[in-house]
């Protein structure tokens, strides 16, 4: 029943049967409660994710029907509980009615957060290999490979509503790390996002816009340049003197800046700006670390590397 470390009831982590609902006072009377749902794909981090935010402090549900989603807020509300998190998969029943839950947690003053945890077929297939753990959704009419993919539509709305972590080649410290950012952030503005990536191993699932770096001049060729980062002055200077970069750079700045706008007003809570070239180490890190100092006085922003946040290859571009 409970999964919390000491599986008692007053554990931080529960399963939804151990609770008793009943009807209580509305929320708005009560002071406003945090709650993150922590969805997404089996295999893909969501025990990592609320593993992170029980010891962030947050009072961690598991494995929660999505129509018990508004009675499990009251209850926890009229407990006390300030911060809250729940795990919502495609076991849940009734999944279907999940955006709409959280439409209406929102509409109640609950500042509800929606964290979505993804991963390529081929990574996902290598996680249940090693593991040898059984996929939920495997039944004698579906292979394994058919289970991730008949979960992906399933779970293809719930994408659609918050934030979406992409963790087919991050490893578990990386994911915490990611995890830890988000909760520092505040849930009332948009969190502008950029993330550089090696286009040789696919873009992002979680990027909302796209930006290909590929065609500008490359460190790599340069041996002096070539086992730093992005992130180095020396690499930095290089780039800053190409005229095609800083082209490029002001362009996709100023696209942000007269179209972030709009974004604001149609109620999304976060973006995420993918730049990519080769190896994800020397152009795509530069152009990310830039636009995160133009736009950190504006916007609540985060940077991510994502060829950074494993050991380089030696020859990478």
């Amino acid at each position: 029943m409970a999964r919390g470390r000491h599986r008692q009831l007053h554990s931080p982590r529960h399963a939804y049967g151990a609770f008793c609902f009943g009807r209580s006072e509305p929320l708005q009377s009560r002071q406003v409660m945090q709650l993150i749902l922590v969805s997404g794909l089996s295999g893909s981090g969501k025990s990592i994710a609320l593993n992170v935010l029980e010891d962030s402090g947050y009072y961690c549900v598991d494995n929660l029907p999505a129509t018990l989603l508004l009675d499990v807020a009251d209850f926890l509300a009229a407990a006390g509980h300030e911060r809250v998190a729940v795990s919502v998969d495609a076991r849940s029943a009734a999944i279907a009615t999940l955006p709409q839950a959280v439409a209406n947690l929102k509409t109640r003053g609950i500042e509800c957060r929606v964290l979505y945890l993804e991963a390529g077929t081929p990574a996902l297939l290598r996680r249940f290999s090693e593991t040898r753990r059984r996929h939920p959704l495997v039944g004698a009419q579906r292979t394994l490979a058919e289970a991730i993919e008949h979960e992906r539509e399933l779970l293809d709305e719930v994408a659609a509503l918050g934030h979406r972590i992409d963790t087919s080649d991050l490893q578990p410290k990386a994911l915490q790390q990611w995890i830890k950012d988000l909760l520092s952030l505040s849930g009332n503005a948009l969190a502008l996002l950029f993330e550089s990536f090696a286009y040789r191993d696919g873009i992002p699932l979680d990027a909302d816009w796209v930006i290909d770096a590929r065609m500008l001049p490359n460190p790599h060729y340069e041996p002096q340049l070539r086992a730093l980062t992005g992130r180095d002055a020396p690499v930095a200077a290089y780039l800053a003197a190409q005229e095609p970069v800083q082209r490029l750079l002001g362009d996709v700045e100023g696209f942000l800046r007269r179209w972030l706008p709009e974004i604001v007003r149609e109620h999304r809570s976060h973006l995420t700006v993918a730049i990519g070239c080769t190896g994800g180490r020397h152009r795509s890190v530069y152009l990310a670390e830039r636009l995160a100092t133009a736009f950190r006085g504006d916007w609540l922003v985060l940077v991510r590397h994502r060829s950074l946040a494993r050991p380089a290859p030696g020859d990478a571009p």
